[in-house]
């Protein structure tokens, strides 16, 4: 499945979209990497995974490879393809869980993306950053490319089942090295700053208006 990903459904897939791409040389090759960024679409996932130049990993629900039957693994077995790794949300420890999963990508040398507005911003506008990006970047030392996704929410609306050909772009801004608070991620304002200099940075990219409030998606 890894291969039928990164060498048929990759290449076709930007063949077909022709996602206009700037700054991906700026992620890391090699080595461990937090890449950060804007949430506008479902689709937002695929298109980091298809532009960054390399493997990367992303939070999944843990339902999505419990599932039994022929297609219920093969869908396990794509997710884990495109770099998705498990956790249950609805433990009371989710968000342990999640950075504990984050936290060994990391310690194996790999890249992961995150979300740090922790859900799709459904006004466009980019809201306040939540801290568990500064978390991991304290607690393992790994760069951040703050990443902005542009047009991804014309490929897939909120509602729509399935992609639309649109034209999307991604920005891919310059690393941030957060080394100069090594052994001071126990401190909330310093985890705060960290973060809030990132969702700065991938407004300077994405040049959407921020908002310095939490996203909060409308009750059902």
């Amino acid at each position: 499945m890894h291969l039928v990903v990164r060498w048929l459904l990759a290449p076709f897939v930007r063949f077909l979209y022709r996602p206009v791409v700037h700054g991906a040389e700026r992620v890391p090759r090699f080595g461990p990497v937090i890449i950060a960024a804007n949430h506008r679409a479902a689709v937002d996932t695929a298109v980091i995974a298809l532009t960054a130049g390399r493997s990367v990993s992303f939070l999944g629900k843990a339902e999505y490879f419990t599932a039994t039957g022929l297609r219920g693994r093969a869908f396990a077995s794509f997710l884990s393809a495109l770099g998705y790794v498990p956790v249950d949300r609805a433990n009371a420890k989710a968000g342990l869980a999640a950075l504990e999963a984050a936290r060994t990508v990391l310690d194996d040398g790999g890249a992961f993306a995150i979300y740090p507005e922790g859900t799709r911003s459904l006004d466009g506008r980019l809201h306040r950053g939540h801290t568990g990006v500064a978390t991991l970047a304290l607690s393992t030392g790994a760069p951040v490319v703050p990443v902005a996704l542009i047009g991804t929410e014309r490929v897939q609306p909120v509602g729509a089942r399935f992609p639309r050909l649109r034209r999307v772009t991604v920005h891919f801004g310059e690393p941030l090295d957060f080394s100069r608070y090594e052994g001071l991620e126990g401190s909330g304002m310093i985890r705060r700053a960290v973060t809030d200099e990132i969702m700065d940075a991938i407004a300077g990219l994405s040049h959407q208006e921020y908002v310095d409030t939490y996203h909060e998606r409308p009750a059902a």
